[in-house]
């Protein structure tokens, strides 16, 4: 079995309203920049695009096909979006980034990225597998897709947003999805 370990660090401003779980990058050989959801046929940067810019490409440069890794930090620093993975060591079992074949040999210790970021007040994940193993380590209830429920960690009451993966092979509209995104950027006072 071969393992990977997450390439890359945590990414938490010290401003972070809300830490963003995925499961873990794809191969580097999908990547279109050095830093979270990379591939360019992921639909979060267009998802984000869409909700606070009206532009599914916003953060895409069509010249170099790639996003704009500097764009989007810029962007996630002045909103106080933190961003990492439930993952930190894996295996692949079929090659690729599907979660379905993803095996998680060691969990991220979310409590220790939460402790960094003494201001966020709010958790989503983006699909099934983040889910699972942010309910391993918190105390809170499943929400449906799109919805939240509220948890209490280190005297901090929080909110837990279960919210669509931003894979294409997910069957949501890209407007859909941002419609939902959008929602919950409101709920927490991202999106004004």
């Amino acid at each position: 079995m071969i393992c990977e370990t997450h390439p890359l660090q945590p990414f938490l401003p010290k401003n972070a309203k809300i830490l963003m779980l995925g499961s873990f990058p794809p191969q580097k050989k999908r990547w279109s920049m050095d830093f979270f959801y990379p591939n360019i046929n992921n639909d979060m940067w267009r998802i984000f695009g869409v909700v606070f810019f009206g532009d599914k490409n916003y953060f895409f440069n069509s010249a170099k096909k790639a996003f704009c890794k500097e764009k989007i930090i810029e962007f996630l620093n002045e909103k106080g979006i933190a961003l990492y993975d439930t993952a930190q060591i894996i295996s692949r079992l079929n090659g690729n980034a599907s979660d379905k074949f993803l095996k998680i040999v060691q969990p991220t210790n979310l409590k220790n990225l939460l402790d960094e970021i003494p201001h966020c007040t709010a958790v989503c994940t983006t699909g099934q597998k983040a889910t699972d193993i942010f309910l391993q380590q918190f105390s809170a209830k499943e929400p449906k897709t799109g919805e939240y429920a509220d948890f209490q960690y280190n005297n901090r009451q929080m909110c837990f947003f279960r919210m669509p993966s931003s894979s294409r092979a997910y069957p949501l509209r890209l407007e859909i999805k941002a419609d939902i995104y959008r929602k919950m950027f409101e709920e927490i006072g991202i999106f004004q």
